[in-house]
């Protein structure tokens, strides 16, 4: 009886020391960002449009605030950037910076209807993948209607379509989405 209840002891520990996990690698944690504030900035045909939405309250009851300050003019290549802010802090926090450093695990996706114009991506990260902080913006016709900007984090850079701005397929979680409506002249 003796023998058995050491054996029994003996095993009981081999059992928990062998469960337990040595591995002290630590995974460092990627925290997301509050972004309040997303501007887009045009320039070109001797005019600066900027498209601002501010939402200071998240997915709180108010509505953001979106403000265009000019229509655009019809068959007009814009040079574009996009910026994100946290004006919850005091000074505002630059996320845009952080988006950028960490480019291959982003990527800003333009919405808008065809006839409105196109959108090219003007800069890279390290992978030679699109981040779309900067891009161009060859106006359409004149009309009116809305760009949807969405910064995505950890979308699928290899799917189809997705390094010429094809949103479908990209995946990943959207960190911040906004619709801009804007009228071009």
């Amino acid at each position: 009886m003796k023998n058995f209840k050491i054996t029994t002891l003996a095993l009981t520990v081999l059992v928990l020391f062998s469960s337990c996990d040595n591995d002290d690698t630590v995974v460092p944690v990627n925290e997301e960002e509050l972004i309040t504030t997303v501007r887009v900035t045009l320039v070109g045909g001797g005019q600066t449009i900027t498209l601002t939405s501010t939402d200071l309250d998240g997915d709180g009851p108010t509505a953001p605030n979106v403000v265009v300050s000019g229509a655009l003019t019809a068959g007009t290549t814009y040079t574009g950037s996009v910026a994100f802010l946290n004006e919850l802090e005091n000074p505002a926090e630059d996320i845009t910076t952080e988006v950028e450093e960490e480019g291959v695990d982003h990527q800003v996706f333009y919405q808008l209807a065809a006839a409105l114009g196109t959108i090219t991506y003007t800069d890279l990260d390290a992978n030679g993948n699109p981040i779309g902080l900067d891009f161009s913006y060859a106006t359409g016709s004149a009309g009116s209607g809305t760009l949807t900007v969405t910064l995505r984090h950890l979308p699928n850079k290899s799917a189809a379509g997705v390094s010429t701005g094809n949103i479908a397929n990209a995946g990943g979680a959207t960190d911040a989405e906004v619709i801009f409506p804007f009228t071009i002249n």
